[in-house]
């Protein structure tokens, strides 16, 4: 069975958000903005492993990357200002819908000992940010060794005014919180 997050939005979520929360319409119902994945490069100093890193983080992802410099320097962790310290990726559109479908119904499957998201993941502002402490859980990175594995950090951005709202908005869409 193929899952597609915008069918269940439109299908399953919206109904159920309307009935349950008395939103006025249609367009007030809560929805997915984006979704922002990070990783951050401090420990690598190697430009090939960072070139990989970058390489990895776009063929999970689906799109280029875009580097993170430091804002400022920091002599006690080596860090001059300007130097590259993580890579970002900013989805929107069918590409969000494409990566949170791969990491809801494949990726988080394969996590070891996953039970669920954790509902204190979820900030006041209603956007849900998720830590992963290796990529190759992603179905891409098959043939990858396990040197090469890095963490990501993903938050997904909701319209939703409140925590409350959002963590049901999300549990209707599919994200497998524990109880």
């Amino acid at each position: 069975m193929k899952f597609d997050l915008r069918q269940i939005y439109k299908k399953d979520a919206v109904p159920r958000m309307l009935k349950s929360f008395g939103y006025p319409n249609v367009m007030a119902v809560p929805k997915i903005e984006k979704v922002v994945v990070n990783t951050g490069i401090g420990s690598v100093k190697d430009d090939e492993q960072r070139k990989r890193v970058a390489e990895h983080l776009a063929v999970v992802t689906g799109q280029k990357v875009s580097e993170r410099p430091a804002k400022k320097s920091i002599s006690s962790f080596k860090i001059a200002k300007g130097s590259i310290i993580g890579y970002s990726v900013t989805l929107r559109g069918k590409r969000m819908y494409d990566f949170l479908n791969k990491l809801l119904f494949v990726a988080l499957t394969r996590q070891r000992d996953f039970r669920g998201l954790n509902p204190d993941a979820v900030d006041e502002a209603g956007n849900l940010t998720i830590g992963l402490k290796d990529h190759l859980i992603f179905p891409e990175m098959v043939n990858e060794d396990l040197k090469s594995a890095f963490g990501l950090s993903i938050t997904v951005v909701t319209t939703a005014a409140s925590k409350e709202k959002s963590i049901e908005f999300l549990k209707l869409m599919g994200f497998p919180f524990k109880k």
